[in-house]
């Protein structure tokens, strides 16, 4: 297994040992776990990662294709675009969503305030300047 799969493995466990919080360097950060299919493999994968509430819409929540900064799109973002809907774990309640990707204003408006609350993801814009542009998937209880 490799690190990356070990590192998300031991945050899902704490995420569903603890009613969806998790410590360390997420420590107080929303989390959501994300269930979605390979678009080659056809398995199943989960990912951990964080989100944001939208304000407009109680049933819609927004994640960050950050990975971390690096020059390429996360897989899941291939996954679940490609899909068009997943299954994601808040908190204890595991649910179905659409998958839409936002553009434009609406993207920047959304990854900004994510960018302001949480400055990893300012410095993650920066890494990706002029590379890619983070993509912002708006999940909506399907």
């Amino acid at each position: 297994m490799s690190e990356v799969n070990d590192w998300n493995a031991a945050i899902i466990a704490e995420f569903r040992a603890n009613g969806g919080k998790v410590g360390g360097q997420f420590e107080g950060a929303p989390m959501v776990l994300m269930h979605h299919l390979g678009r080659k493999s056809g398995k199943e994968a989960v990912n951990p990662v964080m989100y944001l509430a939208s304000d407009d819409d109680p049933a819609t929540i927004y994640v960050f294709a950050s990975k971390g900064g690096a020059p390429t799109h996360p897989d899941w973002y291939w996954n679940m675009t490609e899909a068009g809907r997943a299954t994601v774990e808040v908190g204890t309640e595991t649910y179905d969503v659409t998958v839409r990707e936002l553009e434009g204003e609406d993207r920047d408006r959304v990854y900004a305030e994510q960018a302001s609350r949480y400055p990893g993801f300012a410095e993650y814009e920066q890494k990706t300047a002029g590379i890619r542009v983070i993509p912002v998937l708006a999940l909506t209880r399907a």
